[in-house]
């Protein structure tokens, strides 16, 4: 209410003479034309936030720091078992005597099969140590060699997986394996565990088996990934087989056995969002960075940019990138029903723009607010 001085005899207000009438037109027209340009979501390119479709919806994003890797793991292998490769040392013990103890080293070959002097050849891959030593044993007294023989098997060298770990871990090199625990989460864990910026996608780069290889070709050797790698131009007929994985989604779907072998390559997703900018009716216009593990949604960008800078402030524009590159989207969102309902508060892609709209009711406040009433004075809205 403007009160008026008690000497006035007339409540008509006056419009100062100072004002130019042009600036006012000016901004009535802007919101005469605000006001007819406005065709809902139905426009060439412009989408509702509760009806934008499927292709133009940015993907969730998942926290790879809370992904359980446990899943990974593989399942539980005891150290003493004995597998294709490992370096045992065999004691024979025929009596009493220290004179009488034979000490040799064995070696596993791929086939599981182990050669032992005056023995031969025994299958001991998949046992455990005190089975191994049963199994010879048994040899001895079925050959006639011994009676009642005492023999103890230890592991001299157990045969290992060289695996190379990159991209968003916090020790990325090559890490050793033990050949029977070679699963996806030892080597992450091997490697230091996920850094903080790391993604859920996984590449995994196996090579080939040697029965896939051309005949005529070398086997693989188990020489490291980056090595075979750098090779590779040499020995054309080998290759590697690729294995994309999203850690969130396997666990999701169950498919989490991924076993690593000899010469695998893992890359871990570094995850570089691009930033997203703020503009219009908001106190701090400009860009933002993405959040790498959470998702981010229009409020939480306002939010970034200070909160809107007018009350009334309502539609707000997302300016995003098309699937075929070729031209850009407009997705509308309005504030209010976002309030009310959590879809219509968009989710936000890496690259995207927020622009807080100018509305009809917010230009005609501005021009209203900018009328000056009387001489000197304005007309107070709020």
């Amino acid at each position: 209410m403007v009160l008026l001085p008690k000497n006035h005899t007339s409540t008509m207000l006056s419009i100062s003479k100072r004002q130019e009438p042009s600036v006012v037109a000016r901004a009535l027209a802007k919101a005469l034309l605000l006001i007819l340009g406005v065709t809902g979501c139905a426009q060439h390119r412009h989408y509702c936030a509760g009806r934008c479709p499927t292709e133009l919806q940015a993907a969730p994003v998942y926290n790879a720091q809370t992904v359980d890797l446990s899943r990974f793991a593989g399942p539980p292998v005891s150290n003493e078992r004995v597998g294709c490769g490992d370096v045992l040392e065999v004691s024979l013990a025929a009596g009493l005597g220290a004179e009488a103890i034979s000490r040799f080293p064995i070696r596993v070959g791929d086939d599981g099969m182990a050669f032992l002097p005056e023995i031969g050849s025994l299958p001991l891959a998949g046992l455990e140590l005190p089975g191994a030593e049963q199994t010879i044993a048994a040899a001895c007294v079925h050959r006639g060699l011994y009676r009642q023989p005492q023999v103890t098997v230890t592991m001299r060298r157990q045969r290992v997986n060289r695996i190379t770990v990159v991209g968003a871990v916090k020790a990325p090199g090559i890490h050793e394996l033990p050949r029977e625990a070679s699963y996806l989460m030892a080597a992450i864990v091997a490697a230091g565990g996920l850094d903080e910026d790391a993604g859920t996608n996984v590449e995994i780069r196996r090579p080939a088996a040697p029965s896939r290889l051309a005949s005529d070709g070398p086997p693989f050797s188990g020489e490291s990934a980056v090595q075979f790698a750098g090779h590779a131009r040499d020995i054309p007929q080998q290759r590697v087989d690729l294995v994309c994985l999203d850690l969130a989604n396997s666990v999701l779907d169950g498919t989490t056995s991924n076993y690593v072998d000899d010469g695998t390559v893992v890359r871990v997703e570094r995850r570089h969002p691009a930033p997203v900018q703020v503009v219009g009716l908001v106190r701090k216009p400009g860009q933002y960075d993405f959040p790498v593990n959470h998702e981010l949604r229009v409020f939480g960008a306002i939010a970034m940019a200070g909160g809107l800078s007018h009350k009334l402030a309502n539609s707000v524009f997302v300016i995003r990138n098309r699937p075929d590159g070729e031209d850009t989207a407009v997705i509308e969102v309005d504030l209010r029903a976002a309030k009310r309902n959590a879809q219509e508060n968009l989710r936000l892609a890496p690259g995207d723009i927020v622009s807080v709209e100018q509305t009809p009711l917010t230009v005609m406040i501005d021009v209203i607010t900018r009328i000056p009433f009387g001489i000197g004075a304005t007309m107070p809205i709020f």
